[in-house]
């Protein structure tokens, strides 16, 4: 079964799955192997890897740490180039359609892709949505482009629709980290109607109940990052987890 097999399934079964983003520039190597077995126990069902800056240069040592504390697919979300590794289960191959820069749209993916291709890494193509926060986020910062207004959901919709006719096989839209307020419930209830493509949110999502709000708006996945760097308990995760998956999204398209 591939990654995306696996992901598609966690979303068959349990409604929703809950995925934790590793920014290895924000966390202990020291506490990264406990922090990733009480998750995996807590009931997450996946780690995204990745940051906007990624200054750590042992990125198959920090993947590798994690797979061996872990059973659940280890997915890289990249933040440039450089955040490429054999040692990952898959890797999102995002296109950055929310902006116009042609780098982000197809200069960097085709430089990354004979190096994926080599490596035999699981590429999923995503379709990549910078949504407005409230605030400059690094990824906003670092593509080079504008995020989708927070009150333009038509806009969203539309963008979405684009990356499903293209061929793409999920959607990830992202508030940033630290964002002010997380990817608003319209949006993600007018995408969900109009397009059947998976999608993730995250960015700003800092407590359990914005988490199930969003399952319950069309999220086929939620992911926090910034508030397990702020916060390790192993409650946390699971209040979280918990919340995504008691929520089964009746109206979503299959």
């Amino acid at each position: 079964m591939t990654t995306l097999e696996k992901l598609l399934e966690v979303r068959k079964t349990r409604g929703a799955g809950y995925l934790i983003l590793i920014d290895p520039d924000k966390i202990d190597p020291a506490k990264l192997p406990a922090f990733v077995r009480d998750a995996t126990e807590a009931g997450a069902d996946g780690f995204l890897f990745g940051g906007s800056l990624l200054l750590s240069n042992e990125i198959d040592k920090l993947i590798q740490l994690i797979k061996s504390n872990t059973s659940l697919p280890v997915i890289i979300f990249p933040g440039s180039l450089f955040q490429i590794s054999p040692v990952a289960d898959a890797i999102l191959f995002l296109l950055l359609i929310s902006g116009r820069n042609p780098d982000h749209l197809i200069g960097n993916q085709v430089t990354a892709a004979p190096i994926i291709k080599r490596s035999g890494l699981e590429a999923i193509s995503t379709g990549y949505m910078l949504i407005e926060a409230g605030k400059t986020t690094s990824a906003e910062f670092m593509s080079n482009t504008r995020p989708i207004p927070h009150n333009k959901p038509d806009i969203a919709v539309a963008h979405a629709l684009a990356a499903e006719l293209i061929g793409m096989k999920l959607l990830y839209l992202d508030a940033g980290s630290g964002a002010d307020f997380p990817v608003p419930d319209e949006m993600i209830q007018k995408i969900a109607k109009h397009s059947f493509l998976p999608m993730i949110i995250g960015g700003g999502i800092r407590n359990p109940e914005v988490a199930r709000e969003k399952v319950k708006a069309g999220a086929s996945f939620v992911v926090t990052g910034t508030i397990n760097e702020q916060n390790s308990q192993h409650s946390l995760v699971r209040e979280f987890a918990e919340a995504v998956h008691s929520v089964q999204f009746a109206n979503r398209k299959t």
